[in-house]
Parts: C-alpha cells; sequence; structure tokens
C-alpha cells in the first residue's frame, strides 16, 4: 500500500470511505479551461473599513451564472502606480480583468489615468461625453465633472439606449464605477459583451455533520468525480444545520452523480436536505 491509507473512518458519522485521492489536487474552478477573469477593487474606503464592499458577490454570482471563471480577487489603494501595476498583471494573466472604483470627479479619483498608464497611453476627453456631462449638469458643470468624460487613447465606451452613461473598455480590461447600484446598471451594459461558455450548475446538500468527519469523503468524491468542485461551509448556533456542502461544475450528470455519491455515503439521519434537484 505504500504506506497510504486505503480507509478513513468518518467518526461520528459512522461510515468507512475509501479514499484514494491524491494530496494535491487541482480545483474545478482553476483548470486551464473556459474564460478566466480577475477583479481589481479599488479604493482607501475599503481598505480602512469605511466602506462594506458590495460588488464582489455580485459580480462573482453573475460571472458563475456565465460560466466565468472569477479566478483572483484584489483589493488596492487609490495609488496610480498601485493601480497601474496591478492591471499589468492581472491582465496578462486572465482572459478578462474588471476593475471598481475611482471613476468619480474628486481628487481621489484615479482609476482611468493609471489604466492609461497601464496600457502606455495618453489621457484624451471624449467629446460626446463631455457634452453629455454639460448637458446633464448645466451651469453647475465643473471641471471635477469634465474629468469623467477623460479615458484611454483607444478605448471603448461601451453604451446602448438602455442606459446614457458608458461603460469604458480598454482591450480586454472593463472599467466600472465603485457604487454598488451603478455598478449593477453597467454591468447589463457589457453582459452580451463578455466571452463565456457553459454556465456553471451548482446543488448543495445541508448536513448535521462536522468539517472533520466529513473530510475524506469530500476529497474522495471530489477526485471520482473530475470536473466537479466539492465545498463545505459551517454554520455555526444554527439549528437546522452545521454544514452546507456545495458541489458545482459543468457537466449536469457528473454534479447530479457526486451529489448521489455523497448522499449514499453521509448517515441519512446527518442529511437535512438536498437543493438542487
Amino acid at each position: 500500500m505504500s504506506g497510504a491509507r486505503s480507509a478513513s473512518t468518518l467518526v461520528g458519522c459512522d461510515r468507512v470511505v475509501a479514499s484514494n485521492a491524491a494530496s494535491v489536487r487541482v480545483s474545478a474552478y482553476h483548470r486551464p479551461v473556459g474564460t478566466r477573469a480577475a477583479f481589481l477593487v479599488i479604493g482607501n474606503e475599503i481598505l480602512t473599513g469605511k466602506v462594506v464592499e458590495e460588488n464582489v458577490p455580485f459580480l462573482a454570482r453573475e460571472l458563475f451564472g456565465l460560466g466565468i471563471t472569477l479566478a483572483r480577487i484584489v483589493v488596492c489603494a487609490d495609488d496610480p502606480a498601485v493601480i497601474a501595476a496591478d492591471i499589468r498583471a492581472l491582465r496578462a494573466a486572465h482572459d478578462i480583468v474588471f476593475t471598481s472604483g475611482g471613476v468619480g470627479p474628486t481628487h481621489d479619483d484615479v482609476t482611468i489615468p493609471a489604466v492609461a498608464r497601464a496600457f502606455d497611453r495618453s489621457l484624451v476627453r471624449d467629446p460626446v461625453l463631455e457634452q453629455r456631462i454639460r448637458e446633464h449638469f448645466g451651469t453647475r458643470t465643473t471641471e471635477g465633472h469634465l474629468r469623467m468624460a477623460e479615458m484611454p487613447e483607444g478605448g471603448e465606451l461601451v453604451q446602448s439606449e438602455k442606459m446614457s452613461w458608458p461603460v469604458l473598455r480598454v482591450e480586454n480590461v472593463w472599467v466600472l464605477p465603485g457604487v454598488p447600484q451603478i455598478f449593477r446598471m453597467k454591468f447589463e451594459l457589457m453582459r452580451d459583451r463578455l466571452t463565456h461558455g457553459e454556465p456553471f450548475l451548482s446543488r448543495a446538500i445541508y448536513t448535521r455533520c462536522d468539517e472533520g468527519e466529513i473530510a475524506a469523503l469530500l476529497a474522495d468524491v471530489e477526485a471520482r468525480f473530475s470536473g466537479v468542485a466539492i465545498g463545505s461551509y459551517p454554520r455555526l448556533s444554527d439549528p437546522e444545520y452545521s454544514v452546507k456542502i456545495t458541489v458545482d461544475g459543468r457537466d449536469g450528470a457528473l454534479v447530479d452523480g457526486a451529489v448521489d455519491a455523497l448522499v449514499k455515503a453521509l448517515p441519512p439521519d446527518r442529511i437535512v436536505r438536498v437543493d438542487g434537484r
């Protein structure tokens, strides 16, 4: 047996499960298939806790539904040099990069100049966007407002009839505002422009097991069903369940097979419910 254990006892769940999974595995989320994305969250207010970040969970859910793997999330300060360096690194390693924050009219809104710096391009003022800003603010228009008409040379303004304010795209980088409501509206402008594959499917098993008791089982099933990703999430002081197990993947048959294998191995009295059938 080369010293390897052929089985692991699930203490408390009273099951013996074969555990031949390799000690080093690559999650189905991070195998080099499909479109991979990164998200750069920009803002001192996030790093200091002054503002609760809300765009990460929204973007993660939306990309998951589109079949795009959100492989990395980075948070950085309002520092043009740092932002530019992060954009260069992320865009080189991912198919798509999204940024949020730092696109307003104030002195600390430095994302647009930083994007231009990342691409070694000049800043230009878009005349159509400038006119739209002047019409919107009228006599109250300031130079700060007009800064929002600036963009890296060669960038594209993506817009539609449903929303007059466009989204800036520079090659594979999409530049979005940090305000959650506006972020979500602008995401709809770009949804159809995103290259994606088969959407991910997700199912869940709610249990009263302990994570340590089922760790070997989860590793074994994920290893046997290549292409699925299994996660476990403990819940403290919840009268209904203690651990939620999720099974995600692009192939419905594999996802269902993994769920069935887990349900078969888990003690029936420890299963609260199975979702996603």
